[in-house]
């Protein structure tokens, strides 16, 4: 028997989309974040991406437990001294709907330029429009 190696250029791509609605917010970034590297595939290779692209609606629209909704912060630095900043869930959730379950993604992938690749294949959108209809989109229920 011989072992097949992956070559990017053989993987097929697929376009899925999910539906963040009510659904808790670390089940939907799992979920997405294995899609995009491939790991529900037979052919998953560790150092190639074999992922599908995946488009997240109603973002807006995660839930989480708890009391995260005040408790939960997020951090950036501004890169000035005593530049750091922290904002909540709610406040962030506000701001920019998309950038709690970008964030929650992204901290699923690998920190790597493959990483880089696979988040450039994700699109996240804070209502129920998105204009990738051409795309023929697969519809992928989170349990």
């Amino acid at each position: 028997m011989r072992t097949i190696t992956v070559n990017p250029k053989s993987v097929a791509r697929k376009w899925y989309l999910v539906d963040a609605a009510d659904k808790s917010l670390g089940r939907v970034a799992s979920e997405v974040a294995r899609l995009l590297m491939g790991k529900h595939k037979a052919i998953y290779s560790p150092n190639v991406d074999t992922g599908d692209f995946v488009v997240v609606i109603n973002a807006g629209k995660v839930a989480v437990t708890g009391n995260k909704m005040l408790k939960k912060e997020y951090f950036h630095h501004t890169g000035h001294i005593a530049g750091e900043r922290w904002i909540n869930f709610a406040d962030l959730l506000a701001k920019n709907p998309t950038a709690p379950l970008e964030a929650a993604i992204w901290g699923m992938l690998p920190h790597s330029a493959l990483g880089h690749k696979m988040a450039k294949k994700l699109k996240i959108y804070a209502g129920a429009e998105q204009p990738h209809a051409a795309q023929k989109l697969e519809t992928y229920e989170i349990k």
